[in-house]
């Protein structure tokens, strides 16, 4: 396997380096072929460096794996991304966004402004011929062990029925090269599953999916259908798709909460039962940890971009670092452009 280089925005979301660089540390461990670019400021990214291994670090730096450089200004959450997008020289994501537009990085990831990333990404790597807008898309676990490709997840809180139906080409080219699936289920989150259903820019990619004989479409799915696996590319718009997934993993962590108190009670039988309890439940349901699928990836763009959770911990950045070296050994975007030409609806 050729060797790997990821730029890290070591200052994005709500804990910046303090997150990033012990993610980033421990992703330079277990990937023996990983090189890291760390973007932040100097001072703290140097001060939370100083709390891990310092022999890993000084060996990870001296050997080239680990490279530190500085920005000197911050895109926060709460700046509109026009604004973000104007006043991003010299911030952590644009020199992040910017190692991987000069190819000295293949891959970029950001717990950051979703906006922001979204527009600094068309701005800086371009998307694709045949793409609008690109979309963020992550795979969730779902029941008897398989997976669902899911997007829009936030990139374009408002989409039109071209879109829609580009994101279903691009879900399904994702589902064939990174879950091996060769006739990918495509279908599109509804309120109902009868064809009056939805809105009018539903009710029309759906009639262009139907007349596209390269894609399995298989209609309408509703929200309660996400985990079951009844297909294994679910398109909507990134509102929805952004709401949609956030409620999902709230209940989730509700679930795995109830249990944990359960197991917390002074009772001598659940004291017995409380270590089998635990075993059982991360075997049958740990899956689904929201952390363990953190990592959207800006699909549709000419390059790889991933976008972390703002929230995330640790664990959950380290796993937005291994979407981006899976995006990278797939070669996904080199994938769907080769795709995309064939399976775009003609113009007329």
């Amino acid at each position: 396997m050729d060797n790997l280089t990821i730029a890290l925005d070591a200052m994005s979301g709500d804990f910046g380096p303090r997150i990033v660089v012990p993610a980033a540390i421990q992703a330079l461990y277990h990937y023996p072929n990983l090189s890291i670019f760390l973007i932040g400021d100097l001072k703290e990214v140097n001060a939370f460096l100083s709390k891990e291994n310092a022999k890993l670090v000084s060996q990870y730096q001296e050997s080239g794996r680990l490279m530190i450089t500085e920005s000197t200004s911050i895109i926060t959450n709460d700046m509109k991304p026009s604004y973000a997008i104007r006043h991003s020289q010299g911030s952590s994501m644009r020199i992040a966004l910017e190692l991987v537009k000069s190819n000295r990085a293949q891959a970029c990831v950001s717990a950051g402004n979703t906006g922001a990333l979204m527009g600094l990404s068309k701005l800086l790597l371009h998307s694709l011929t045949g793409i609008d807008r690109p979309a963020l898309v992550a795979t969730i676990p779902a029941l008897n062990n398989q997976n669902t490709v899911v997007l829009d997840l936030g990139a374009n809180a408002e989409c039109d029925s071209d879109m829609l139906v580009q994101f279903a080409i691009m879900g399904e080219i994702l589902a064939k090269s990174v879950l091996h699936i060769e006739n990918p289920r495509v279908a599109l989150l509804n309120i109902g599953e009868e064809d009056i259903k939805g809105l009018d820019k539903i009710r029309a990619a759906a009639s262009i999916l139907k007349a596209n004989d390269q894609i399995n479409y298989i209609g309408y799915l509703e929200g309660n259908e996400l985990l079951t696996g009844k297909t294994d590319v679910l398109v909507c718009d990134g509102f929805v798709g952004n709401v949609t997934l956030k409620t999902v993993e709230g209940l989730i962590k509700i679930f795995m909460s109830s249990f944990k108190m359960l197991l917390g009670h002074n009772s001598l039988i659940m004291k017995l039962l409380s270590k089998w309890l635990q075993r059982k439940i991360v075997k049958n349901f740990g899956y689904l940890d929201p952390g363990r699928y953190n990592g959207a990836c800006l699909l549709g763009l000419q390059s790889i971009v991933i976008k972390s959770h703002g929230s995330a911990n640790q664990k959950s950045f380290f796993a937005a670092i291994e979407q981006a070296i899976l995006a990278i050994e797939t070669n996904i975007p080199e994938k769907i452009a080769n795709s995309l030409s064939s399976a775009l609806p003609k113009s007329e």
